[in-house]
């Protein structure tokens, strides 16, 4: 049961390529597997999660691979649903707005973790999460309704929105810890960058000079 977790988040991955495949494929009952597999992919989202905290089996693997997970996933769709021209309403454009913001967070979080700095996700992006979530499936199955295109186009919207909102807000966090980095930490990554460059830092200069 402790492994569970990763196989879940292992199986989200593996299950993006189905996914994008029977989207290209003609018919309903294609469409309709593939807005199925995806909502399942979104369903092991929140399982490896609830299982890891009630197992307690965190991992490094598993904290490495499940925002990947997440992001190749929603990435994958949105090119996908793109490609197709199966975003009304300029759909394009918050698909753009959640594409930067997933980047501009992953490299923020990349940065705090070199200064042990941890980013835990607010309830805001929770609720991002969800509505994205909601979005897409309705995005792919509405490729047979109309109705469900253009519910499915509203509520990316409205997930682009939320996604600005929790991007702002993990931005200006990010940017405290920037402000506040230690000096010694400044100093430490410049000896590093001398050093690389074959510049003689403070220690090689005290050596020479015994």
């Amino acid at each position: 049961m402790k492994q569970l977790p990763n196989i879940l988040t292992i199986s989200r991955v593996l299950l993006i390529p189905v996914i994008v495949l029977l989207f290209f494929v003609s018919g309903k009952a294609a469409i309709f597997t593939c807005g199925v597999l995806f909502i399942v992919a979104a369903v092991t989202d929140y399982f490896d999660g609830y299982l890891a905290r009630s197992y307690k089996s965190f991992s490094s693997f598993g904290r490495f691979l499940d925002p990947i997970a997440d992001k190749l996933l929603v990435a994958a769709v949105l090119l996908m649903l793109a490609f197709s021209h199966a975003l009304p309403l300029y759909g394009i454009i918050p698909a753009l707005v959640i594409l930067c913001r997933e980047i501009i967070v992953s490299g923020l979080r990349e940065y705090l973790a070199e200064l042990q700095v941890g980013m835990p996700v607010t309830r805001l992006a929770k609720w991002k999460t969800g509505v994205q979530m909601t979005a897409i499936p309705a995005l792919i199955f509405g490729q047979m309704s109309l109705f469900l295109a253009l519910l499915g186009a509203m509520l990316l919207w409205i997930a682009a929105g939320l996604t600005v909102m929790t991007g702002w807000d993990y931005l200006k966090a990010g940017v405290r810890y920037m402000d506040t980095e230690p000096e010694h930490q400044l100093r430490e990554a410049k000896r590093k960058a001398n050093t690389r460059a074959g510049k003689p830092t403070s220690k090689t200069k005290n050596l020479k000079k015994k």
